[in-house]
Order: structure tokens, then C-alpha cells, then sequence
């Protein structure tokens, strides 16, 4: 059995709806659902699942989260990284 690409992309306005109505951003959701029909052709490439709009808003959503949480652990990052450079700066001008 294959998966029929025009099956799959009429799942993608609902998957894509779920995702903003739980809070997701229009733009991140999009990226998200896109990774999940990748997956997508992957894993159902010998049997579709039962709810196959249910897989895609499970998979979209992990995938949404995982982006989220990759996103702000970067943006940690740098604030850490600014912070770190500020305060040597400060030590270093204290030193003078």
C-alpha cells in the first residue's frame, strides 16, 4: 500500500487549524505539518494508520514542541553568551 499524496494534503488545513487553535504560530505550524508529512511518507509506506488525521496532529504537535523548546534553548544561549562577554568586560575595565 502507498500513501496517496492528494489524501495527504487535504489532511493538511485540518492538521494545520489544530496547531494554531492550540497556540501554535501560523508560520511554525506550517513548518511543523510539513515535518510531519514527511514522516509521514516514511511511516506509513506499508500500512496507513487507522486515524490518520489524529497521527499528523500528534506528530505536527511533537514536532511544533520540539521546535519551540530548540528555539528558546538558542535563545538561552545567546543571553547567557551576552551576559558571560558583558561581565568579562566589566572585569576586564575593573582591572585597568
Amino acid at each position: 500500500m502507498t500513501v496517496d499524496d492528494a489524501e495527504l494534503r487535504e489532511l493538511v488545513p485540518q492538521v494545520l487549524s489544530v496547531l494554531v487553535r492550540r497556540g501554535a504560530d501560523f508560520a511554525t505550524a506550517e513548518d511543523a505539518v510539513q515535518e510531519a508529512l514527511i514522516r509521514a511518507l516514511s511511516a506509513w509506506e506499508d500500512e496507513e494508520p487507522a486515524d490518520p488525521t489524529g497521527w499528523l496532529v500528534t506528530v505536527a504537535w511533537r514536532v511544533f514542541l520540539d521546535m519551540t523548546r530548540s528555539e528558546t534553548a538558542r535563545r538561552d544561549r545567546q543571553v547567557r553568551r551576552h551576559h558571560l562577554r558583558a561581565a568579562t568586560r566589566a572585569a576586564a575595565d575593573a582591572d585597568q
